[in-house]
C-alpha cells in the first residue's frame, strides 16, 4: 500500500536547495535540462494552475528521497509504488513556499488533484488548463525516467523560478509599533547575520544616521550608494555620505571585511585624500581593526584628516539608548522604509518578516 517517505529528509533537501539558488551557486540550468525542460516550466509559470508547479517540488523531492517511488502516483492506495502527496505537500513544500513568501495555493490535492487522481494523460480530460497541463507530464515522465541526481538539477531551476515569481510579487514588510532596547539588540544581531553582501550594515547605518538627525534636529542630508558601485566611479568617498548645506561634515564606509594598515592607507589614498576628507568612519562589524591599521590613522590625523573606528553592534545600541522611545520607533521606520525601496532584494524583505516574530517574542 505505498512507500513511506521521510518527510525530514524531504524538508532538509528542500532548504539545501533552496539556499545553493539563493546565493547563485549554480546556474540556472545544466545545458541537457535546460533543453528539455525549460519551456514546460515555463508554461507552468505563466499559468495560471498554482497547484501543477507546487506538485511538481514534491515530485522531485520524492525522487530524490526515494528512487523506488512512482511519482505518477501520488496517493498510498494506488499501488506499492504510490507514495503520499497530499501529506508531502502539506508537511513539506506548501508549508516552505509559504514560509518564503512565494505565491502559493491553498493546497495542489484539494484542488486540481482531488479525488485520488494519478499525474497520467487522463486525469487531463478534468482539468481547464491542459496546456499547462501537458507541460506538467511531460516533466513528470523526465522525472520518472532520469536520476535523483537530474532531480536535483530540476528542483533548483524550479527553485529559481518560484524565486523570480516571489520576486515580481510585492511582498510586505511586517510593522512593528515599538521595541526595547534589549529588542532593538537582538533585531540588528539577527538582521546582520542575513548574508546581504553588506547591505543589511549599510541599511542599518543609514537608518541610525537618519534617526539621529531627526532625533537631535541636525539638518543632515544623509546619501548612500548601492553596496556594488565603487567609490572612485560614483565620485563619493565612502559608502555613507553625511552632509549639511552642500557641506560634507563625514564620510563613512561600512565594511564587513578586515580593516588593516595596507586597508586604511588605501582608503586614504583613493578616497580621503582625492575629497579632501577631514573627518572619516569606519563601521566595521566583523574583526576590530588591527594595532597597525589605528596607528596608520593617527598618523594621518596629523595632517588634518580624522579617521575613526567603530563596531556597528556596540554603536547603534549605544544610539538606541539615549535617544528615547521616540528615536527608536523612528530607527524602525527608517529600516522599513529602506528595505522597501524597489532595488532591495527580496529575499531581505522575507528575511525582515522572519526575523520580526523572533524579535518580539522576547
Amino acid at each position: 500500500m505505498g512507500r513511506r517517505l521521510n518527510y525530514d529528509a524531504a524538508r532538509q533537501i528542500l532548504e539545501s536547495e533552496f539556499q545553493t539558488v539563493v546565493a547563485d551557486e549554480v546556474e540556472e540550468f545544466p545545458a541537457d535540462v535546460k533543453a528539455a525542460l525549460k519551456p514546460a516550466i515555463d508554461t507552468l509559470f505563466a499559468s495560471n494552475t498554482q497547484a501543477f508547479r507546487e506538485v511538481l517540488v514534491g515530485c522531485c523531492l520524492a525522487r530524490i528521497v526515494d528512487p523506488h517511488i512512482d511519482i505518477r502516483f501520488p496517493y498510498m492506495n494506488q499501488g506499492d509504488s504510490s507514495y503520499n502527496g497530499r501529506t508531502l505537500d502539506e508537511k513539506v513544500v506548501n508549508t516552505f513556499l509559504k514560509e518564503q513568501e512565494i505565491p502559493s495555493s491553498k493546497s495542489p490535492f484539494l484542488s486540481s488533484f482531488r479525488r485520488n487522481v494519478s499525474f497520467l494523460p487522463e486525469t487531463g480530460k478534468g482539468l481547464r488548463d491542459k496546456v499547462a497541463f501537458a507541460a506538467f507530464l511531460l516533466i513528470v515522465d523526465e522525472l520518472r525516467t532520469k536520476s535523483a541526481e537530474y532531480a536535483a538539477l530540476v528542483l533548483r531551476g524550479l527553485l529559481r523560478a518560484f524565486i523570480e515569481l516571489r520576486d515580481k510579487a510585492q511582498i510586505k514588510l511586517a510593522r512593528i509599533n515599538r521595541l526595547s532596547v534589549d529588542q532593538h539588540k537582538l533585531l540588528t544581531l539577527e538582521l546582520r547575520k542575513i548574508k546581504s553582501g553588506g547591505l543589511i550594515p549599510v541599511i542599518l547605518s543609514v537608518a541610525a544616521f537618519r534617526t539621529l538627525s531627526a532625533t537631535y534636529g541636525l539638518n543632515w542630508n544623509v546619501e548612500f550608494q548601492g553596496i556594488n558601485v565603487a567609490d572612485a566611479a560614483s565620485g563619493a568617498g565612502g559608502d555613507i555620505t553625511i552632509s549639511r548645506e552642500g557641506v560634507v561634515l563625514i564620510a563613512v564606509e561600512v565594511t564587513e571585511r578586515e580593516i588593516d594598515k595596507a586597508r586604511v592607507r588605501s582608503t586614504f589614498m583613493s578616497k580621503i585624500a582625492p575629497n579632501a576628507l577631514s573627518d572619516y568612519l569606519f563601521i566595521h562589524s566583523a574583526t576590530a581593526p588591527s594595532i597597525e591599521a589605528k596607528a596608520a590613522a593617527m598618523a594621518y590625523f596629523a595632517q588634518g584628516h580624522d579617521i575613526n573606528f567603530i563596531s556597528i553592534g556596540d554603536w547603534i545600541t549605544s544610539l538606541l539608548t539615549i535617544i528615547g522611545m521616540a528615536g527608536r520607533q523612528d530607527f524602525t521606520v527608517q529600516v522599513i522604509a529602506l528595505l522597501s525601496q524597489p532595488d532591495v532584494p527580496t529575499k531581505l524583505r522575507v528575511a525582515w518578516n522572519a526575523v520580526i516574530p523572533k524579535v518580539v517574542s522576547v
